[in-house]
């Protein structure tokens, strides 16, 4: 990702081994007049607000789709914390077709032909809410907050189930978000064939609604930076990244194959960093990123890569509802003491919208990485001897 421009006459001191600036790089502070507090000079507020999906928030931490937003309490305690806006909980395909038509998957339950393959599925009383429940929800939840409501679908067919996105968007949601969730088994499947389904589904439903349609995409297309765009050209309002794949692991002892669902952590966050970097800019749609923000400064990592929002739940799983407090303020401290105004100022500051060839970069950051383990060793031993330096204002 392409680093922070400095001002070249600003900037004494050796250059750390083997990394390289847009410009050049300055080890030692400069002190900014007028944007320090010390010097008695009151600062601007800071606005922290972002548009998403066209939707004004007040901050760029979203609640994403989760069991967080099943109880009106916890949605209530969401918004007190300082969260945003909320992506309710999926609401799955299969649930819609076995209510409309008493089937999954166009197999029905009660023949005893597809028995075996059925019972896969859950129960639908395993379900927090039902369809017609899940309406009533997203009232009920509109009525009892000021933040956006954003409603969740969660399929993978082009069918008749997604006519339900029209009756979600008259409960009153603000805007859709569309998980097409499927680990492709069948061989003959192309992954152009994929791509275009996804293409269509779009192309389709955007029309239909009045309110913003998101898509929130795994990672795993062979080209993905062609699947965002062509998705952002068939109109959809927003790309969500990425998706969590479940990875089920295998119990030796009992010979057994039992799905896993474990708490993100900030060892997820590199790949949603990239692509980011690499959209942000060249297409039009907002972009989020989801998964891997565990902490405050993931959250600002993102934004600097290109995020319009940041969408969480593994952590406020761990840490409660007030942790987008946390988030928010810490968000607001950073940018204060390195003189940025506003989350506009920040956003894709460190994308790769402006880097002549994003494809020679990528590539050169590689070879760099991989070749030079001394130099980044040396950079790393250059930033904890200097962790306890002031920081540098915005160039």
């Amino acid at each position: 990702m392409q680093e922070i421009g400095l001002d070249p006459a600003a900037c004494t001191g050796p250059e750390p081994p083997g990394i390289r600036r847009r410009e050049s790089f300055c080890p030692v502070p400069i002190a900014a007049a007028g944007l320090n507090e010390r010097q008695g000079i009151t600062m601007s507020p800071i606005d922290l607000s972002t548009t998403y999906l066209g939707l004004q928030l007040v901050n760029p931490f979203v609640a994403g789709a989760s069991p967080l937003s099943d109880h009106l309490d916890t949605v209530r305690r969401l918004e007190d914390g300082g969260c945003a806006a909320i992506v309710l909980h999926s609401l799955f395909e299969e649930q819609i077709t076995q209510k409309e038509t008493g089937r999954i998957r166009h197999m029905d339950r009660l023949d005893r032909q597809f028995a075996t393959v059925v019972s896969y599925f859950p129960e639908p009383d395993v379900y927090a809410l039902g369809p017609d429940e899940y309406l009533e929800h997203v009232r009920r939840v509109k009525a009892a907050v000021k933040i956006p409501v954003i409603g969740s679908l969660n399929g993978t067919t082009a069918e008749a189930w997604l006519k339900f996105a029209k009756l979600i968007e008259q409960a009153g949601a603000d805007a859709l978000e569309l998980n097409m969730y499927e680990v492709i088994t069948d061989l003959d499947q192309s992954g152009a064939e994929v791509e275009h389904r996804l293409k269509q589904v779009v192309r389709d439903l955007a029309p239909e609604l009045t309110i913003p349609l998101a898509i929130k995409l795994s990672p795993f297309f062979t080209a993905f930076g062609h699947v965002a765009q062509s998705l952002d050209d068939a109109g959809a309002g927003g790309l969500v990244l990425f998706n969590r794949f479940l990875q089920p692991d295998i119990d030796i002892r009992h010979l057994a194959v039992w799905p896993r669902l474990e708490l993100s952590s900030s060892d997820e966050l590199l790949l949603r960093l990239r692509w980011l970097a690499i959209l942000h800019g060249r297409v039009k749609c907002s972009l989020a990123a989801t998964g891997g923000v565990a902490a405050p400064t993931d959250g600002i990592k993102a934004i600097l890569a290109g995020a319009d929002a940041v969408q969480m739940v593994s952590a406020i799983l761990r840490h409660g509802p007030s942790y987008f407090t946390l988030m928010r303020d810490e968000l607001h401290r950073w940018m204060e003491s390195r003189g940025f105004g506003s989350v506009g100022d920040i956003r894709g500051r460190l994308s790769l919208v402006k880097t002549e060839d994003p494809n020679a970069f990528e590539r050169a950051q590689y070879l760099r990485t991989i070749s030079g383990w001394s130099s980044w060793l040396g950079y790393q031993a250059y930033v904890r001897a200097h962790e306890d330096d002031e920081p540098t204002p915005p160039s």
